[in-house]
C-alpha cells in the first residue's frame, strides 16, 4: 500500500513539475491546462459578483483583478501539489505517520527547518523538496518582468491607436479620421507598427495565455479590438483603392492574422486555417455599406463603390473575423462596433470623435 502511495506521489510530483516547466520555462505555445482552468473559473466568479450591478465599466473593474488572481493561484496550485506529492512520497517510503509526513515535507519545502525526520533515506526527498519551494518561487519572479514587458509593449501602441481610431477603436474611423485631418500618408507607419506588434502579441500571447487577461488601464481601451480595427481599415483600404492602398497594408494583415491564429492554436480554439475567400462572415453587407458611405463622406477617395469593394474585403476579412470575435469575447474586451458579441450584455459602443475646434477666419 505504501509503495502504491509513493508511486502516486511521484506521478503528481512529475506532472506538477511539468506544468511549471511547460509554463515557465519552455513554452513555446503549449496548453497549459492549469492556467485555461484557472482562468475560466476565475472570470466566472468574478463575472457573478458583477452580474447584480450591471454594466460593463463594473465588469471591467472587476475583471482587472482577474491576471494577477491567475498568478497567485497558479503559485498557490503548484505549492500544493508539489507539497501534497513530497507528502505521499514520504509516507511511501517510510513507516512515519501522515501527520509528521506532512509536516516535514512542508519544513522542506518552504525551509522552515524546524521538522526533520530520523531516518538518513529520507535525506534525499528533504534536501529535493527544500531546493524545490524556492525554485518554484525565483522562477514566477523571474516569469513577472517577462509578462509587464511585453504588456508595456502592447499598450503603448493600444493607447496611441487612440487618438487615431477613437475610443473603443474601429477601423472605418481610423481612415475617416485621416481623412479629416489629411494624415493619410502616416498609414503606412501606423501599419508598419502594428504589423510590428502583431508578430510580437503573437509569439508573447501564445506563449503565455495569461497576458490575454491582462487589461488596458482605460476600459474603453483594448489590444484586440485595436488589432481588429487596424486590420478592418488594412482590408477597407486594399478593397476600396487596390492601386493605391500602400503594401504595408497586406503585410499586418498577414502578421495579424497569423498572430491571431498562433494565439487560437495555443488556446485550443478551432479556425479554419485557409478559408475561402468568397466564405461567409458575420458582418454584414449593410454594416460594411455604411461605414464607406461614412468614409468617403470624410474625404477619403476610393477606387471602388461599396457594392465592388464588398468582395475584396470579405475575403481579408474571412482570414481573422472568427479568431478575433472569439478572442474579444474570452477577454471581455469593450463592446466596440464590428468586435461580435460578449458574454455579458451589452450593446456596442461607437467611438467618440473630439468636436472641431478650430478658430473660425476672421
Amino acid at each position: 500500500m505504501r509503495l502504491i502511495i509513493a508511486l502516486a506521489g511521484l506521478v503528481l510530483l512529475g506532472v506538477t513539475i511539468a506544468s511549471i516547466l511547460r509554463t515557465l520555462v519552455v513554452p513555446r505555445g503549449l496548453y497549459s491546462a492549469l492556467v485555461n482552468r484557472l482562468w475560466a473559473v476565475l472570470r466566472a466568479l468574478l463575472r457573478l459578483i458583477a452580474a447584480p450591478f450591471g454594466g460593463y465599466r463594473t465588469l471591467d473593474r472587476l475583471q482587472t483583478w482577474l491576471a494577477p488572481l491567475i498568478l497567485v493561484c497558479t503559485l498557490g496550485c503548484w505549492l500544493l501539489g508539489t507539497l501534497t506529492a513530497y507528502t505521499l512520497l514520504l509516507y511511501g517510503t517510510s513507516d512515519l505517520g501522515w501527520n509528521v509526513c506532512f509536516r516535514e515535507a512542508g519544513s522542506s519545502l518552504f525551509t522552515l527547518g524546524f521538522a526533520s525526520g530520523d531516518r538518513l533515506r529520507l535525506s534525499a526527498l528533504d534536501f529535493l523538496a527544500a531546493a524545490t519551494g524556492p525554485l518554484i518561487i525565483a522562477l514566477l519572479i523571474g516569469y513577472l518582468p517577462t509578462l509587464y514587458g511585453a504588456y508595456n509593449r502592447r499598450e503603448v501602441e493600444v493607447t496611441l491607436l487612440q487618438s487615431r481610431a477613437g475610443a473603443p477603436a474601429w477601423g472605418p474611423e481610423l481612415l475617416a479620421r485621416q481623412s479629416l485631418v489629411g494624415t493619410e500618408t502616416a498609414l503606412p507607419e501606423l501599419y508598419r507598427d502594428w504589423e510590428r506588434l502583431a508578430a510580437d502579441i503573437g509569439e508573447g500571447h501564445s506563449n503565455y495565455p495569461v497576458l490575454l487577461s491582462f487589461r488596458s488601464p482605460q476600459p474603453h481601451r483594448n489590444w484586440v479590438v485595436g488589432l481588429i480595427a487596424v486590420l478592418d481599415a488594412a482590408a477597407m483600404q486594399l478593397s476600396l483603392n487596390p492601386r493605391s492602398a500602400p503594401p504595408e497594408a497586406r503585410l499586418v494583415l498577414r502578421a495579424g492574422f497569423t498572430a491571431m491564429r498562433d494565439i487560437a492554436g495555443a488556446l485550443r480554439i478551432p479556425y479554419d486555417p485557409d478559408p475561402e475567400p468568397d466564405g461567409p462572415i458575420r458582418l454584414g453587407f449593410a454594416e460594411f455599406d455604411a461605414a464607406v458611405a461614412m468614409v468617403t463622406a470624410s474625404g477619403f477617395p476610393a477606387e471602388r463603390d461599396a457594392a465592388e469593394a464588398w468582395p475584396h474585403f470579405r475575403g481579408w476579412r474571412v482570414n481573422y473575423e472568427a479568431i478575433g470575435y472569439e478572442l474579444a469575447r474570452r477577454s471581455d474586451a469593450v463592446p466596440s462596433l464590428w468586435t461580435g458579441p460578449r458574454d455579458f450584455p451589452a450593446v456596442p459602443i461607437p467611438p467618440s470623435r473630439p468636436a472641431d475646434r478650430r478658430p473660425k477666419p476672421a
